[in-house]
């Protein structure tokens, strides 16, 4: 009889809890970490990656975005993408953030780029967070000399709090792990900004018609200093780095005859044109420097220089409309791949390991290695290859794409699982 009665308790209060509506229960709640700079496509593109996965895979989910900077157009382009989206910019909201979100996610980055705002929540918080996709190095992402013990033991350490650390690439991943990484979830997991679906149509379109580009015929090509020098850019109001310019100069040359060399054999043995575009502010004049003015007048004649920066969404929609994308930089054959068109990545250890994530989604065979003489003579062989057979060039990337999409929805899966154990 008493266990009669303890099951009709037990039922009427499960019928209490059944009929709450679904309205009343509330969304658990994410706080994004991300948005590091605007001066490059790729560190934009970030953003509107992780949102794009976790609108996929955790749709109920209600985001909020804590960025470093969404300025130069990039805020009016998440809203236009992303409209139910609270970006968190001044202390009130920050506060409100803190007190009201479950968990807190940093994005993808070339590091633990918050590392001391992870450290921040989580001492005032004592709510749980989470990695999603980051390279871990020794050095960081620019720096010319190591890291100081105490520097990586730091990041370690916080990365050992987290409830899950994606990184990038294998090499960050077996690095973080030999340093002592002990979070109880750590594997691969492809950059957030595989995921970037932002579109300007419009403009993408009435620049290719300008310059006489049709669709499926032109590759992109992207050249690169090993260092970024931002110095150049106005707004960083940066001092000269003496050491990384010189390293510049020394090797330009060196990394951008390749580049030539390929866009010479592509216009020779095919009907394709080159487009000369951009990944971050600098890229411009680096393309007209080392690039076009290096040319033949008559291979020359064929390519395009694209002689102003752009924003991610004008970018993806060109890349779109391509025949595919080589060159020194990650975040544009990132979107590329992400988008199911051929890139091929060029690297070299000033980069860190963050280029070896293409090795690690079945596309090895479109990643050179700079610093390896074998590779730099290779290269232009493997562009025009992918420039003359598109179908089995696209056939690639597709499963590269696929591999990534697989992995994205894998790490949701395990977020949702920490956020749950959150109350969230």
């Amino acid at each position: 009889m008493h266990s009669r009665r303890q099951f009709i308790h037990a039922a009427f209060l499960a019928s209490i809890a059944a009929s709450v509506p679904a309205a009343e229960k509330r969304a658990p709640r994410i706080l994004l970490r991300s948005s590091w700079q605007t001066v490059n496509i790729g560190d934009i593109a970030h953003t509107p990656g992780v949102l794009a996965i976790l609108e996929k895979h955790f749709p109920e989910a209600e985001v909020r975005l804590w960025p470093g900077s969404v300025g130069n157009g990039v805020d009016a382009m998440l809203r236009a993408r992303f409209p139910k989206l609270t970006i968190v910019q001044d202390p009130a909201a920050l506060k409100a953030a803190f007190d009201e979100c479950d968990f807190l996610l940093h994005g993808s980055g070339p590091s633990l780029v918050a590392e001391k705002d992870v450290v921040r929540w989580s001492r005032e918080t004592s709510k749980p967070y989470g990695v999603f996709g980051i390279t871990f190095s020794m050095t960081g992402s620019t720096a010319t000399k190591p890291a100081p013990d105490s520097a990586v033991a730091q990041t370690i350490a916080v990365l050992s709090g987290a409830s899950f650390v994606f990184f990038r690439d294998s090499v960050s991943l077996e690095l973080a792990k030999a340093k002592g990484c002990t979070s109880p979830v750590m594997d691969f997991g492809p950059d957030g900004a595989f995921a970037t679906d932002l579109r300007d149509d419009a403009k993408a379109d009435a620049f290719l018609k300008a310059n006489g580009l049709e669709d499926g015929k032109f590759l992109c090509c992207i050249p690169r200093l090993r260092y970024t020098p931002y110095w150049l850019i106005p707004a960083k109001k940066a001092a000269r780095d003496e050491t990384k310019h010189a390293r510049n100069e020394a090797m330009k040359e060196h990394d951008c005859k390749p580049l030539r060399d390929a866009i010479t054999a592509v216009v020779q043995q095919t009907d394709l044109k080159i487009l000369l575009c951009p990944e971050d502010e600098t890229q411009m004049a680096v393309n007209k420097e080392m690039i076009l003015d290096k040319l033949p007048a008559d291979i020359r004649a064929r390519c395009v220089w694209r002689e102003n920066y752009w924003l991610t969404a004008e970018a993806i929609s060109t890349y779109r409309r391509s025949a595919g994308l080589f060159g020194h930089e990650m975040h544009s054959p990132i979107m590329c791949i992400g988008n199911g068109i051929p890139a091929i990545v060029c690297r070299w250890a000033e980069q860190t390991s963050k280029g070896i994530m293409w090795r690690d989604i079945g596309l090895g065979e479109w990643l050179f290695d700079f610093d390896r003489d074998a590779d730099l003579e290779a290269m232009p062989a493997a562009v025009l290859a992918m420039a003359r057979n598109p179908a089995a060039a696209k056939e690639k990337a597709a499963k590269g794409r696929a591999f990534v999409e697989r992995r994205h929805r894998e790490g949701v899966d395990v977020l949702r699982r920490a956020v749950s154990r959150a109350g969230g």
